[in-house]
Parts: C-alpha cells; sequence; structure tokens
C-alpha cells in the first residue's frame, strides 16, 4: 500500500488499516526505523505511578495469586482480629 509523505513530514494511514486497527483520534503510536523500514505500533501509555503493576516481577506473582485462588488455596479471614493474628500484626 503506498502513501504520499507530505509536507511537514505528515502521512495518512489508510483508512482499512484505522479500522483494521480500531485506531481512534488520540491514540499514540511509536515510530522506529528498523533495517531502514519505518515501523508504526500503537502503544497504550500509563503514568509511572502505576508502573509497578505492569512488571514483571509484580504479574508473575499476580498469576500466582490466581492460581492460588483457584486452586482454593487461600484463607478468608472471619474477622479483622484474626486478620491481623494470620498476618503477624497481633
Amino acid at each position: 500500500m503506498l502513501v504520499d509523505f507530505k509536507y511537514k513530514s505528515q502521512v495518512t494511514i489508510p483508512s482499512r488499516l484505522v479500522k483494521k486497527l480500531n485506531l481512534k483520534p488520540g491514540d499514540t503510536l511509536e515510530i522506529h526505523e528498523e533495517n531502514g523500514r519505518l515501523i508504526i505500533e500503537p502503544v497504550a501509555v500509563i503514568p509511572r505511578t502505576q508502573a509497578w503493576f505492569y512488571s514483571e516481577q509484580w504479574q508473575l506473582e499476580e498469576q500466582n495469586v490466581e492460581k492460588e485462588i483457584r486452586s482454593g488455596q487461600l484463607k478468608v479471614a472471619e474477622s479483622e482480629e484474626e486478620l491481623y493474628t494470620e498476618l503477624g500484626l497481633d
């Protein structure tokens, strides 16, 4: 598919690709060069204050907790006092 490189370094993404990729005005696109080619990828940008959630370690722990929930390994405290005792905070 051919597009024209326009004044102010602009290009138009063909409408069928916009629809296929579900692109919306205001979406963020990353562009980089790879072996003489321009690669354009839609990206999701998250605030730095939430970046910890997406770390490899945190996601691994999330997966472990989900496994424990599915297998019934988690204990539900019956009271606040029991919770504190189980956590060693009594």
